[in-house]
């Protein structure tokens, strides 16, 4: 049984921390596009494929095993 009272290892959180940073910098892409709704190369392309490889981190974030010492 392990002592420790969080969830996952520091590794984890540290590996969360990155995707929500590629997650908001998506959505920060997306909002930067200045064609009208969005139509651009930012808005259509760029933007979306981040967000979507920052949600696709996260889950690799939560399912990272911690190394065994």
């Amino acid at each position: 049984m392990s002592n420790n009272l969080l969830p996952f290892s520091p590794k984890n959180y540290k590996l969360m921390l990155i995707g929500l940073a590629l997650i908001i910098l998506g959505f920060i892409l997306i909002g930067l596009d200045d064609q009208p709704h969005g139509n651009g190369i930012l808005g259509l392309t760029i933007g979306p494929i981040v967000t979507l490889a920052g949600f696709i981190f996260e889950f690799y974030a939560i399912f990272a095993k911690a190394e065994k010492n």
